[in-house]
């Protein structure tokens, strides 16, 4: 069965013409003209990627996403951005938002086909970072995270704070995991902690790094140390 995607654009001509070449290479295609529209077909469907437009009438797509990312439904739904605006700030305004990637018109079809599977590897392999269960799981390298850590955590006092250098909004559970994290607590011991399943902690945990730009616990650690983010 090939894979179910949502694209969600007001410009018919470019619609149809990335919707067609999407189909071409596999995918499962359907399309929405606007935001709202979009929406809906959520409510009907379940897409393993939305790829979406940012200016759109209405509804644009930092909306949009602001949508989803409120409803736990789509909360790790991967969201590509296709935009023709390429400032910094509003790259990281998606960023913060949770956006996965961003693709700035014109574009090559053959790196937005690239993108997608990208994300979609991703999320089926969910990275070693965030495994703790599985014969695939890096758990050597998980823990050398939580070493380092804690090795961290005994300069904190060391450490000159400094603001972060973009706004971060957190939600209280976003706040809470990384707390979690930055005690050096491994992603079972942040669910007990939480009362929530591992799977929920990864999926924070991955939020964070988007949210701080970071690739790992020992870097989002460090990040919020320096920056005053954790309790």
């Amino acid at each position: 069965m090939s894979v179910q995607l949502l694209l969600v654009d007001d410009e018919p001509g470019l619609r149809e013409a990335v919707k067609e070449y999407l189909q071409e290479s596999g995918f499962n295609v359907q399309v929405a003209s606007n935001a709202s529209e979009g929406w809906e077909m959520l409510q009907q469907m379940t897409p393993e990627l939305v790829i979406s437009d940012v200016m759109m009438p209405q509804v644009d797509g930092y909306q949009f996403l602001k949508q989803m990312r409120e409803d736990k439904r789509f909360q790790s739904l991967p969201v590509i951005f296709l935009t023709a605006k390429g400032m910094t700030n509003d790259r990281i305004q998606g960023y913060q938002a949770g956006v996965d990637a961003y693709i700035p018109k014109p574009f090559d079809p053959e790196e937005l086909i690239a993108v997608v599977e990208n994300l979609l590897n991703r999320r089926v392999k969910k990275g070693p970072v965030f495994r703790e269960n599985g014969e695939n799981s890096d758990i050597a390298e998980l823990a050398n995270q939580i070493a380092q850590i804690k090795a961290l955590l005994t300069q904190r006092t060391s450490i000159s704070q400094s603001p972060a250098p973009f706004k971060i909004d957190l939600t209280p559970r976003e706040q809470s995991v990384l707390n979690s994290v930055a005690e050096g607590l491994m992603n079972k011991e942040i669910a007990r902690r939480l009362d929530t399943s591992v799977r929920n902690v990864e999926k924070y945990v991955s939020r964070l790094f988007s949210k701080t730009g970071t690739n790992s616990r020992t870097e989002l650690v460090r990040f919020a140390l320096e920056h005053g983010l954790a309790n």
